[in-house]
């Protein structure tokens, strides 16, 4: 049997979702699909040099790898409210934002794009591992950073305070739910292959939705610094229809954003389509 390697991050959205994939429970496909976990920024770069033939991308990262990597229709982090926050402690004047230098959760990540758009300019910024931004926030390092995944619902407990929705931002610009992440994969794998893992891919959030009991320990196992709480609000979140196909809606957002930011120079030119037949 074929193996193909699966990148993946361990938060409780993407564990959830892809559970019944990774585990043979959707099928079949004549695959051993191997879950390869890691931050989705450290994933944006393994794009960059083609690594792996099925990954989660940023829409920012899949922006600059389009001429090796096709979307996928299904598996994407796309929605309303659920956009990146910009955080600070207290009294900082948002006014200072474009002249401060910003701790952000990769260079590559959707939310980094999204701050580059919204202040017109590329940002003053320190890239770090997402889950230390609020703290290096909380201690001084930083006036300002950027938060992203379940950053949006536990930033309150560093003593932080929201400046910035950049989610509510982009819905207002532009009318369009925000896209955040999505799944790629490798155009040498073909397009027979790559359509029957973007089925897959379906299967396994519907599979999730229909018995979310069935992934409970697999999630739970890779999220072991969050409450179940703050895990169930970060699954309602970031898995929803979108989640099992990006439609037209979903994928004239993505459209838009990445319109702009080539329109804003943050982007190269498309070196090939969006998807297989786009």
């Amino acid at each position: 049997m074929r193996v193909l390697e699966f990148g993946f991050s361990p938060c409780p959205n993407d564990t959830f979702a892809f559970h019944a994939l990774v585990n043979g429970l959707v099928g079949p496909l004549d695959l051993d699909i191997r879950p390869f976990m890691a931050d989705v920024e450290r994933l944006n770069h393994l794009a960059l040099r083609g690594h792996l033939p099925l990954t989660k991308l940023s829409f920012h990262a899949l922006g600059h790898v389009l001429g090796d990597y096709a979307l996928l229709r299904s598996g994407a982090a796309l929605g309303r409210g659920c956009g990146p926050l910009v955080v600070a402690r207290p009294g900082f004047d948002p006014e200072r934002l474009a002249r401060t230098t910003v701790a952000v959760p990769g260079r590559m990540t959707t939310a980094h794009l999204l701050l580059s758009l919204y202040l017109g300019q590329r940002p003053m910024v320190c890239p770090m591992e997402f889950s230390q931004v609020m703290p290096a926030v909380a201690a001084g390092s930083f006036d300002a950073g950027l938060v992203i995944h379940e950053g949006r619902f536990t930033y309150q407990q560093y003593g932080l305070t929201s400046i910035l929705d950049l989610g509510q931002w982009w819905e207002q610009e532009t009318g369009r739910p925000i896209p955040l992440g999505c799944i790629a994969a490798r155009r040498d794998l073909g397009p027979e292959l790559i359509g029957r893992l973007e089925l897959a891919l379906a299967a396994s959030v519907r599979a999730a939705w229909r018995d979310p009991a069935a992934s409970q320990g697999f999630v739970l196992a890779h999220a072991q610094e969050l409450s179940p709480e703050v895990t169930s609000q970060h699954i309602a979140l970031y898995v929803n229809d979108f989640s099992a196909d990006l439609g037209a809606e979903g994928l004239a957002a993505v459209e838009e954003m990445l319109a702009r930011g080539r329109g804003s120079g943050l982007l190269p030119p498309p070196a090939g389509p969006l998807g297989l037949d786009t």
